[in-house]
């Protein structure tokens, strides 16, 4: 049984394990170095008004995934940017269904008419993920240049709250 709440200061350490094995993997994501439970409980604490945070557990309280909204400098005022982050090899077992129920209600509650999803394009997972929730195609970066050099093409999807 997956349940879905606001994260706890003992998460952070769970959620950098997490999104390091994603971040390690490569691939799927626009961060390139590893996190640290120091930066998860910053980013969550920094985190600017009208931004919410939910992490999914297991029946024992493990960390299975995460997801997060926040404004964002690109975007209009009704628009929210998302991030999602599911444990490897727990993919389609409702995790990120569960996450986006409540990120969707959350955005609603903060006066969000849409959200903004920025995919690389050779992120399969995430693509199929959001394209499942109901995102549409509105645009392409050509081109991004991650931190570490890497140059990518990202998607940009987008879901009408």
């Amino acid at each position: 049984m997956i349940r879905v709440r606001p994260p706890l200061t003992l998460d952070t350490a769970d959620m950098a394990r997490l999104l390091n094995q994603i971040i390690a993997a490569g691939g799927t994501t626009a961060l390139a170095r590893p996190v640290t439970a120091q930066d998860i409980a910053e980013w969550i604490a920094f985190d600017p008004p009208r931004s919410a945070w939910h992490v999914a557990v297991d029946a024992d309280e493990r960390i299975v995934g995460f997801q997060w909204i926040e404004p964002d400098a690109s975007l209009p005022p009704e628009a929210a940017n998302i991030a999602t982050f599911v444990q490897i090899g727990q993919t389609g077992l409702g995790i990120g269904s569960a996450l986006f129920e409540a990120t969707r209600t959350a955005a609603r509650a903060l006066g969000y008419l849409w959200i903004n999803a920025n995919i690389r394009a050779d992120n399969e997972g995430g693509l199929i993920y959001y394209q499942s929730r109901g995102f549409q195609d509105y645009g392409v970066i050509e081109g991004h240049r991650m931190s570490d050099g890497q140059v990518v093409d990202k998607k940009l999807k987008r879901y009408d709250l």
